[in-house]
Parts: C-alpha cells; structure tokens; sequence
C-alpha cells in the first residue's frame, strides 16, 4: 500500500485506530451521530412502490413512501445486527434497523458510513436469542474524526479506491464463472462425443444430444443398473427417520453435506441397531453412487471401501449400476460435472429448473454409453481436465481473496489517518 502519510501523529487511545493525524480528534459514537430507531413495517402492509425498504441485511422489499431522508445508512439491530448499509436515495428503515441521516448527524454521511464498518458492531450482542446491537454499546464506540472538509475527501477517496479494486475483483469473479463454464463442457464434450475426433458418428436422434460416436449405444439408466429392485433407491420418507432418530447409535445416516463435501469421515448422525434393523433396505454399501436429491440437487459422491456401515438421508438417492457396463465414476460425470442428465429431468419435468429428483424420471433418462474401458479413459481425461482447471480456479480465488483483504486495510488506514488523502483526491480531480 504506497500512500502518503501526514507528517505528524498523536496517539488516540484507541486499539483498533492507533495514532490518528496531530488535528484529528477521537470521539465515542454517541458524540457523532445519533442511531434512530426504524419503523414497524410488515410485508403484508407494503404498498408496492418506488422507496426501497430496508432490513437489518439490506433491501427486503418497496414501499410507496419514506421515512429516511437521503443519503442515509442503516445499521442492522435485530437478526443480521451490527451490518451496515448506505444508500444515495431515500428509504424506510425497518424496525429491526437503526438508521443516520442528515437529521441524525453533522457530519458526511459517507465518511461516517466507512467509519462506522470498521467498528465491529456486529461483534457486539446483548441477547443470545434473538442476536441484536444495544444502541448502548455502539454508542461508547471511539471514532477518528477528521476535519469536515477531510470528511468528504476521505469519502472520496475511499469511494474511488474501492471501486477500482471491485472492478479487479468482478473481473476475476467473471473469469470463474468462464472457467466453470469451460470445465463443464470439456466434461460435456468428452462424456457425449468421446476423446477422438476422428472416431465416425452417428445421429442419436435427440436434438439436445446431436452426434454420438457412432459404436456408442444409447439406453435408459435404468438399463445400466444392477439386476435388483433396489438398484436405485431413495432415501426413508421423513417420518421413518426423524431427528430425534438421529441422535445416538452406531450406525451413520450419510447426508447431503457428505455428499456435496465428498466426505465420508464428517456428519454427527447416528442410528440404534434396532433403527437399522427396521431401515436395512436403506443401508450404502461400497461403490455405491450416492446424489443429492432436493435442496441442492445432482450431486454426486461414490461410497469408498473404508466407509462406515450407514444408511441413506431422505434427501439421497442411491444408484448401484453394473459396473461391466457403466462405471459410476462415468456415470458421476454424467449427473454432476456435465449437463446430460440434468438437462433431460428438466425437459421430463417442462421446467427450467428442478427442486427435487425422482427415481422414476431418473431411471428413465437415456444415457450414451461407450465401452466401459473407453469410460475409464473418459474419466481420466475428465479428472486431469477439471484438475488443471481448479487449480487455476484456486490461484483466481486467491488472489480475490487478497484483493478483499486489500480493500479493507485501505478502508481502515484512510479513516484511521494512515493515508493522507487531500493530495490524492486533489490529484484525481484535476486529471
């Protein structure tokens, strides 16, 4: 961070602000602003309008009128308390908010909003049931106060730094997003049209599929699974295994979090014998393909060999197919790394998006299916692919991470003083 500094310093009492410039003051919360409580508000009594309401976490909704003055900030006192909020327009604050206009201080209503992010408020909590900020306790707040007119410039500059460090970080988040996007479809690409290109092809008949390599066969999953009734099976209804089912034993109840982690080590849920006796038909065994099944959908993890004797969460789904004919590592790669299976339970169910996975729509969904060696090469090339690719994503994600980092410390130097602040703004203006 290469800023200038102000040439002299006086130390302000203060831990989290340090010295502050030789003409600034400190001063406690309650000397600068006055929080003002919001207004009750209900959803049902909103009129659609062009005022937005705001909650303890930001906007929640329109309302035909105002009881803000602009700008103004809001500052979450019940649930998501301690969050901060700015707005260059009018608004109606909540009762669940505290909120500061020009009738509430005399200071730049921006600088005092930066300020106040950097004081904690969110730390602080009187009632650990319904979490909230005691007006009390932000009060005794101390504050570096700049002169007014630095008030506006640190406003300023503040607004300018962050902006451009936003715009890195946006580009960054987009770049993923492209990253994803490509990962996704070199996966597509491999699981639909093989990994040689010169291989002959023939028409699958289904407009969304295309080309398939012509010696591929194309058949419903439900054909690829192990000859039983139970091939596919979803987890107990939610009266056969309710929480309370859930708290002792010895048995493990997998869950959707082990799947979307991929790990079988983590998860508190247990059953008695005597549950997994009445829920045996339930139970995962090693190289089963376990997928997500509401909520977060088509997820996917395989049952390792050193798994826990367990049984299946009502929100999973547990597929065994015949391995001589579809690995479940190919058949992963179908449901959650490409677009093959979710696009066709999204046509079986005339929607554009699905909340929930049905075995029987799942059983039915055709499946190009290449020889299980050919599987075995897909999966690796898909494997190294989405390696390559993560790692790239991981380094991007840093470097995000940084930039965020980055953004706060200059957010905290310039209120604090460590940023001398009136050239550069001057500077910035004339250019």
């Amino acid at each position: 961070m290469n800023f200038p500094s102000y040439t002299s310093y006086k130390c302000s009492g203060a831990e989290w602000v340090g010295d502050i410039p030789g003409h600034w003051n400190i001063q406690r919360l309650k000397f600068i602003a006055t929080l003002a409580y919001g207004d009750p508000l209900s959803a049902e009594n909103r009129i659609d309008g062009e005022t937005n309401v705001f909650g303890s976490n930001g906007v929640v909704g329109t309302h035909e009128i105002a009881n803000t003055k602009s700008p103004m900030i809001v500052v979450g006192r019940k649930g998501s308390f301690g969050k901060i909020n700015f707005s260059n327009e009018i608004g109606f604050a909540i009762d669940t908010t505290f909120f500061i206009d020009e009738r509430y201080t005399e200071h730049n209503i921006k600088w005092l909003y930066y300020v106040l992010g950097c004081l904690g408020l969110d730390k602080n909590s009187k009632d650990s049931a319904v979490p909230g900020l005691a007006r009390e306790d932000a009060y005794e707040k101390l504050c570096p106060v700049p002169p007014s007119d630095e008030q506006e410039e640190l406003a300023q500059f503040i607004d300018r730094e962050t902006a451009r460090i936003d715009a890195l970080i946006e580009k960054k988040r987009h770049l993923l997003e492209l990253l994803e996007e490509k990962r996704l479809a070199v996966i597509t690409q491999a699981v639909t049209k093989g990994l040689d290109p010169t291989a002959p092809m023939k028409d699958s008949g289904i407009d969304w599929l295309g080309e398939v390599p012509a010696y591929w066969k194309l058949m419903p999953l439900k054909r690829l699974l192990r000859r039983k009734g139970s091939a596919i099976k979803v987890g107990p209804f939610g009266t056969q295994l309710m929480l309370s089912d859930m708290m002792t034993g010895k048995v493990k109840v997998y869950n959707q979090r082990t799947v979307i982690d991929k790990d079988f080590d983590s998860g508190d849920y247990y059953v008695t014998e005597d549950k997994f006796d009445e829920l045996k038909a339930f139970e995962v065994f090693t190289r089963d393909l376990l997928i997500t099944t509401r909520g977060t959908i088509g997820r996917c993890a395989i049952v390792p060999d050193w798994a826990e004797r367990g049984i299946l969460h009502p929100c999973l789904m547990r597929v065994q197919p015949e391995e001589n004919r579809c690995l479940p590592e190919f058949l992963e790669l179908l449901i959650e790394h490409s677009s093959v299976v979710l696009e066709q339970l999204k046509l079986k169910s005339n929607a554009t998006t699905i909340d929930v996975i049905y075995s029987d729509t799942l059983k039915n969904v055709l499946i190009p299916v290449p020889l299980v060696e050919e599987q075995r090469s897909i999966v690796k090339y898909a494997t190294e692919q989405s390696a390559e690719l993560i790692r790239v994503k991981k380094k991007i994600a840093d470097a995000m991470a940084k930039l965020g980092e980055y953004r706060s410390a200059v957010i905290t130097n310039a209120v604090t003083g460590k940023i001398d602040v009136r050239d550069l703004v001057g500077k910035e203006n004339a250019a």
